[in-house]
């Protein structure tokens, strides 16, 4: 099973689009999906909540493809919250992920998904090298999460046919 998380809790996202698009391409190839949305989640503490969360989507998980928005440089507090109240050996030990960066300016989110990159190596995550960077999110998807650029839904189709023989 992979799941894929927007990583902000940003009620009616850019993040949550592009998300849900990953969700849609990989559903349509007949994969075992589910969508980790952390809109109105309690992740600030390992409670029920949490705990009832980890076990739905990230213990079974096999596979992780991280959406996340540039916030400040880097990535989401609240997305690195829910990382730091997961039981990290049972979540994250020796899977998989795929990073996505967003961004409506110009770099992606790249040096989000590079410090992403690094925190998930030291949890013991092995990171495809494809990483898709999306600037200018909004020129790149309409407001009912469908791609409007032929570019960029070829390297997204790569980025997804890698991340499923990774």
């Amino acid at each position: 099973m992979t799941t894929i998380i927007a990583g902000t809790n940003r009620s009616d996202s850019m993040t949550l689009r592009t998300a849900s698009l990953y969700h849609k391409l990989l559903s349509e190839k007949g994969e075992d999906v589910k969508l980790l949305s952390l809109e109105n989640r309690e992740v600030w503490e390992r409670g029920t909540a949490m705990m009832d969360m980890e076990q739905q989507y990230l213990v079974p998980a096999q596979k992780f493809i991280f959406i996340m928005p540039e916030y400040n440089a880097s990535f989401p507090g609240i997305l690195k919250l829910m990382i730091d109240n997961s039981d990290i050996k049972k979540c994250w030990w020796y899977k998989k992920a795929a990073l996505v960066g967003i961004s409506d300016g110009r770099a992606g989110n790249l040096r989000g998904i590079e410090h992403m990159t690094a925190i998930l190596h030291y949890m013991k995550v092995h990171v495809l090298y494809n990483k898709v960077i999306i600037s200018r999110i909004n020129d790149e998807i309409d407001m009912d999460g469908n791609l409007l650029k032929p570019e960029t839904a070829a390297i997204i189709d790569t980025q997804i046919e890698e991340f499923l023989t990774f």
